[in-house]
């Protein structure tokens, strides 16, 4: 029984794409989902870290630019003329364009942060969706962040906020629209982890205490801590799991 418990989190021969794969959790959903056996696709605008981890894993690097709708057009189509088709997509890209406070981030940073952070799953998530229906099965991941659940008192991110919120209610959609092709969708919103983007938290004392001060389980998130939960939603393991945002967080939002 154990035994059969463990076999459902295998992949073998799954097609998956992952986006935000240079750096931080898409790399690491990357190595979890090409470890589990998957067929794995890695896109991010940084082609040389790409072919770095194409060395490492066996992964099929595209590199593409998610603020170009052309672009993102043609990431399905050569993933599924390379691998084969996708039934997983994670899409872990995501970024601050504007650390301004929200009285003062200006409508170009507003309109590219939900085009890189909204926009660019939800068309990824369409482009998949006939390979996925016609399969009778697939499963979206949306890779969010706690602060599209909570406000973080002293970092202003009103419109990285907003896109990260929209990432849950466009999961609770899709989840009841496509349900009945067999397509589960589910987003997980990580808390602090140490990536490009934190890392300066992490290497100044006083944040790192007030992040360890709000954490109610002890030490760092690490990469494994966030992986687990990938592999369950786009395994088996995971069949009967849609429309949920999933929390990774040590605890921070659970105070």
């Amino acid at each position: 029984m154990w035994s059969d418990a463990l076999d459902s989190f295998a992949l073998d021969g799954t097609v998956a794409i992952v986006t935000g794969a240079s750096s931080g959790l898409g790399a690491a959903a990357a190595r979890a989902l090409s470890g589990a056996g998957a067929r794995v696709a890695v896109v991010a605008r940084r082609g040389d870290r790409l072919a770095g981890l194409a060395r490492d894993t066996g992964a099929c690097p595209v590199p593409a630019d998610l603020t170009d709708d052309d672009q993102i057009a043609a990431i399905v189509p050569e993933v599924a003329a390379r691998l084969g088709p996708p039934t997983v997509l994670v899409n872990a890209a995501g970024h601050f364009v504007s650390r301004d406070p929200a009285e003062r981030e200006k409508p170009d940073a507003i309109r590219a942060t939900l085009e890189l952070n909204l926009v660019a799953p939800f068309r990824l998530a369409q482009e998949t969706f006939p390979h996925m229906a016609e399969a009778g099965r697939g499963s979206v991941i949306n890779i969010s962040s706690v602060s599209g659940n909570v406000g973080i008192p002293g970092i202003p991110q009103a419109s990285y906020a907003a896109s990260k919120h929209g990432l849950s209610g466009l999961t609770r959609e899709l989840a009841v629209q496509w349900a009945r092709h067999g397509i589960r969708v589910n987003t997980i919103a990580p808390g602090f982890f140490r990536s490009e983007i934190t890392d300066g938290m992490y290497d100044d004392e006083r944040s790192a205490a007030w992040l360890k001060r709000n954490t109610p389980l002890p030490g760092e998130g690490t990469p494994e801590d966030f992986t687990g939960a990938v592999l369950w939603l786009a395994s088996a393991a995971g069949r009967y799991v849609t429309g949920q945002t999933i929390v990774i967080d040590g605890g921070w939002t659970a105070r």
